[in-house]
């Protein structure tokens, strides 16, 4: 015959046995009756707080240095980019510019008075453009060259018979990039086939 011990009670019938939950209950008595245990467990319990703590540190060290790493990169950008509006107003005025030297005659270019006029004007083209190249706006190539549209506009096409379809064969208005950006699209005409 079995013997019950009134210690640990015999689980009913109907309701399954918890292992876990009888550990923790062992575990718990054990820790009352053995100072010792319950300090092991106090130290584990510390360890596992500090472990989390430092974890925590670390995730949050790593998110500043990010966070500091993104900020530089785009202080970078703004100041790379930071006169993108400033030359794309300057752009205008060279538009200007090359337009009176184009309109000029070579009747005009004999006169002395017209000439030593135009010497000034093509000096300020001249001059624009130095500061455009040092600040990194260039012009972008354009005729002869097939299409992108990331840097031209297509504004009409043209039938010919000697481009190649998709190949720009008039430029209407120069377009620029600021480095690696483009701050205003060539306006463009296409070959298509001729009829």
């Amino acid at each position: 015959m079995i013997q019950h011990n009134d210690d640990y009670p015999e689980p009913d019938e109907g309701e399954p046995l918890d292992a876990a939950q009888e550990a923790e209950d062992i575990r718990k008595e054990t820790a009352d009756e053995a100072p010792e245990l319950a300090e092991h467990d106090r130290v584990t319990e510390l360890e596992k707080a500090l472990e989390e703590a430092n974890s925590k540190a670390l995730y949050a060290a790593a998110e500043v240095q990010n966070v500091r790493r993104r900020l530089e990169a785009e202080k970078s950008q703004a100041a790379a980019y930071a006169s993108a509006t400033f030359a794309r107003d300057m752009l205008a005025i060279k538009d200007h510019l090359d337009r009176a030297l184009a309109a000029v005659s070579d009747e005009l270019r004999q006169d002395k008075v017209a000439s030593n006029f135009l010497a000034g004007i093509e000096s300020t083209a001249r001059e624009l453009n130095a500061v455009f190249a040092r600040n990194g706006v260039e012009k972008i190539e354009a005729l002869g060259q097939p299409l992108d549209p990331h840097k031209h506009q297509a504004m009409m096409e043209i039938p010919s018979a000697d481009a190649e379809p998709g190949t720009i064969v008039e430029e209407m208005q120069a377009g620029y990039m600021l480095k690696d950006r483009l701050l205003r699209p060539a306006l463009v005409a296409v070959a298509k086939k001729g009829n």
